[in-house]
């Protein structure tokens, strides 16, 4: 039987607040801001802030810590942090018309698969940070920019009695009418420096064009990473970045030991209700200086191609993810091979979407598309095997997922790519390019310059000794 659970909600006028005003006018802890770019209105016009988690759940391989910070318990089970949180969540009944109103929010890294797939040994954790990392949240704002309204939503868990609800928005009330005095920082500056030569990038790329040649894959994402001291402030970043780059998906999270930040510009699986969708992005192109340009970019990329091979390729996978867990004959490409633009870059883009089976859950998509194709490769388990043994250590956060996990278990995870974790006063950064057989080593070392501009500018990338 099914938990139901109670809420309240106030409905405020947001035209004197603004999200990044309300994150920082919050005093928790484990503050974390979901925003969708008003550029992008198609994918959302919400922005999610929050603090203070009641719970974390913190999973490396099969074995699940759960922080509960209202008992200041811990305790350990031998089961996935996915498998749990869908168990827990599936008992859960709770229905208000918000795309995100409360549930867990954080990552899931790249490494998840590990406990679903063989790729091969565990490569090196040298930021020893877990595979998965969420924290669950039952009092969040919800900024919706379309209407220009905040809501305060505080949700009832273990029976809490009504007054306690009461007393959670009054606080959460408080805290918008504080008008802390918001102090202009300086610019946050860093200089990242690839931590492998760009000849060794380009050696790794000339054994995956081996691996291609011999039959072994189609295509496989190679990425480098970038490492920077941290100097100046994360939160002040993370403002310079999504004014310069605003994104469909933008995040801000910090979980105290470590931080993520970034501003995605691809979904990688969103569900509501049982419809799944997900975004396939491959193949890019730097902005032009010009309009015409900016065109004629365009035309050779649509004309390329490696590049459309590339594309096509990874929409097949897509489809296949969907296959396992959606309805027979429900999927479908809604929108295929179109041109999205951004600061730096141009991508094409398709959309793929489906119906999921009703013994199947949200997770269970999700768990069947970790990872993307487009930070993978073809056929993906045998590239991300190559992958495993050309890259120097786990990728951990990068080209995982972050996003939300609602209690009605519909989500919104975007690929983590764009992004940046920040942990022991050190930022890193990291970007991949699709390799296939006839890819230049060269081309193929700038593309990753390219995807990473967003934040290399923003940060004043300094590429000596690259």
């Amino acid at each position: 039987m099914k938990e139901i659970l109670t809420h309240k909600i106030v409905k405020l006028n947001a035209d004197t607040l603004t999200p990044i005003r309300i994150f920082h006018q919050l005093s928790g802890q484990k503050k974390f801001l979901l925003e969708s770019s008003v550029k992008h209105e198609q994918k959302g016009n919400y922005s999610f802030i929050g603090a203070d988690p009641y719970e974390e759940l913190i999973g490396v391989g099969n074995t699940t810590m759960i922080i509960n910070h209202d008992s200041d318990k811990k305790s350990t089970v031998e089961q996935h942090a996915l498998e749990y949180l869908k168990e827990a969540f599936q008992q859960i009944e709770l229905d208000i018309p918000l795309p995100f109103y409360g549930g867990a929010v954080g990552y899931i890294g790249y490494d998840t698969i590990r406990s679903f797939e063989d790729i091969g040994e565990e490569k090196t954790d040298d930021l020893s940070m877990p595979d998965i990392h969420l924290m669950i949240y039952r009092s969040i704002f919800v900024y919706d920019h379309k209407k220009e309204v905040i809501y305060l939503i505080a949700i009832n868990q273990d029976e809490q009695s009504e007054e306690v609800l009461l007393k959670r928005l009054r606080s959460m009330q408080e805290t918008l009418q504080r008008n802390l005095p918001y102090q202009e920082e300086k610019e946050t500056t860093f200089s990242f420096q690839p931590e492998i030569s760009e000849e060794k990038f380009k050696e790794k790329v000339r054994t995956a064009k081996h691996h291609i040649l011999r039959g072994d894959i189609f295509q496989v994402v190679l990425s480098q990473r970038m490492k920077a001291d941290m100097n100046g402030s994360p939160i002040q970043f993370y403002r310079q970045l999504r004014k310069a780059n605003p994104s469909p998906y933008m995040f801000y999270i910090d979980f105290d030991e470590y931080l993520v930040l970034g501003a995605s510009p691809e979904s990688l699986i969103q569900t509501s209700g049982q419809t799944i969708i997900t975004n396939p992005i491959a193949g890019t192109r730097p902005r032009g200086e010009t309009k015409e340009e900016d065109e004629q970019l365009i035309q050779d990329l649509l004309s390329d191609e490696k590049e459309i091979a590339e594309h096509r390729m990874l929409v097949d996978l897509s489809r296949n993810d969907l296959g396992s867990v959606c309805e027979i004959g429900s999927i479908t490409i809604p929108t295929y091979m179109q041109i999205e633009k951004y600061q730096h870059v141009m991508h094409i883009v398709s959309e793929v979407k489906g119906r999921l089976k009703e013994a199947c859950s949200s997770i269970d998509a999700l768990i069947s598309c970790l990872p993307a194709g487009t930070v993978s490769g073809a056929p993906k388990i045998r590239a991300m095997q190559i992958i495993n043994d050309l890259e120097e250590t786990k990728r951990g956060v990068y080209a995982g997922g972050i996003g939300y996990i609602n209690f009605n278990n519909d989500l919104n995870i975007a690929l983590a790519i764009r992004s940046l974790v920040v942990k022991d006063n050190q930022a890193y950064l990291q970007a991949g390019a699709g390799i296939v057989y006839d890819s230049d080593p060269e081309r193929e070392f700038q593309e990753t310059l390219h995807k990473a501009k967003s934040l290399m500018e923003v940060s004043q990338y300094d590429a000596v000794n690259r």
